[in-house]
């Protein structure tokens, strides 16, 4: 394994780093609420960091995600790459490919993704509830029905990544769907999503979950490398606050009990990011990493927690003020947690696939 990054992945996290530390301070933070920064997700798409994904793979996706998670920058920029550019990269057909990707890239259409798949979402094909035609082939049509309770950056979606109940993917229009709004943990623009009878096309083919499985793994790393930045951003923030605050004449940081908090978040930190990094490098040479995702993804989610939890604690009583900037990396922490799933659950699903597997795949 090789986790140095190239010369395109390093030049693409030293602009994203750029970017984000300018426009994503807290000031503007605090004046945006929930919604996206325009200006903030102009600049990344102008400066060509999201058409950049196509060319960086899954590993430098997660590079960029840990300079969003250092800051908690306030746009849809893992669920577009995730679900829109690497999805139908990965699996839309030439013409899906040609019609959807250019919006991706330049940031004119977002994709949010209604995964991990919801027995509630169910698919009406032919308009019998029959099978697909056998000459339909992967842009076939199909109407879909359900509901999903959350959806992360939804508000902010033209497009819709669905997975319905048999682990069939389904691109939506949001417009076509009814999507309400709900408070997240996380300031995310979220929504719930309404499906009635809402037109869809395929992606991949219509008989296999591969590619439900593909970009479901996908997802748990490319989040699991924005928890690595939330934790790392969240732990940056308590060592300044500790190094300079001080109590009885010392730096709190003198004291063997908030150095050992901090050594510890900082262990849980760099296990995140590497089992994020393994699991993309993993995907980005061809090898199986579903296992590699379920590991990274039990990390962000078990030690996630354990980190912007000692990094509130760490700031005494001003981590517990709203307002200061590290509440957002624990708010940010608690929602990726939910939204990978928890520990336990995470650790069963991976104990299943090895189970089936017979090794980490």
């Amino acid at each position: 394994m090789d986790f140095h990054p190239t010369e395109e992945q390093s030049a693409a996290q030293e602009l994203a780093a750029q970017i984000f530390g300018d426009l994503s301070t807290p000031e503007r933070l605090a004046a945006g609420g929930a919604g996206t920064d325009a200006e903030l997700w102009k600049a990344l798409c102008g400066a060509g960091l999201s058409g950049a994904v196509e060319d960086i793979g899954l590993l430098g996706l997660v590079l960029l995600l840990e300079e969003q998670g250092r800051t908690t920058a306030q746009v849809p920029f893992a669920a577009n790459a995730v679900y829109g550019i690497l999805a139908v990269g990965a699996h839309g057909t030439a013409e899906q490919r040609e019609r959807l990707l250019p919006g991706f890239l330049d940031g004119t259409a977002v994709a949010a993704g209604a995964l991990p798949a919801r027995a509630s979402v169910q698919v009406e094909r032919d308009g019998s509830g029959g099978q697909l035609a056998a000459d339909a082939g992967v842009d076939s049509r199909a109407r879909l029905t359900g509901a999903v309770p959350w959806v992360p950056w939804l508000r902010d979606a033209t497009h819709v990544l669905v997975a319905a109940a048999d682990h069939s993917l389904w691109m939506v229009r949001a417009a076509d769907a009814r999507i309400e709004p709900v408070e997240l943990t996380a300031p995310w623009s979220g929504g719930r999503l309404v499906l009635d009878a809402v037109p869809g096309e395929l992606l991949g083919a219509p008989d296999s979950s591969a590619a439900y499985d593909s970009v479901l793994a996908d997802a748990r790393t490319a989040f699991a490398g924005l928890q690595a930045g939330v934790c790392a951003g969240s732990l940056a923030r308590a060592v300044e606050y500790t190094s300079t605050r001080e109590q009885f004449g010392k730096p709190l940081a003198a004291k063997q009990a908030v150095l050992l908090r901090a050594a510890d978040a900082y262990m849980d930190t760099e296990a995140i990011r590497v089992t994020a990094y393994e699991a993309a490098w993993r995907r980005d040479e061809g090898l199986g990493h579903r296992g590699a995702a379920l590991t990274a993804a039990w990390w962000a989610s078990e030690a996630g927690k354990r980190v912007v939890h000692a990094g509130q604690h760490l700031h005494g009583g001003m981590g517990a003020d709203l307002d200061h900037p590290v509440h957002r990396h624990f708010l940010w922490g608690r929602q990726l947690d939910a939204y990978l799933g928890c520990g336990a659950e995470v650790l069963a699903e991976l104990g299943q696939l090895i189970a089936k597997e017979g090794e980490l795949v």
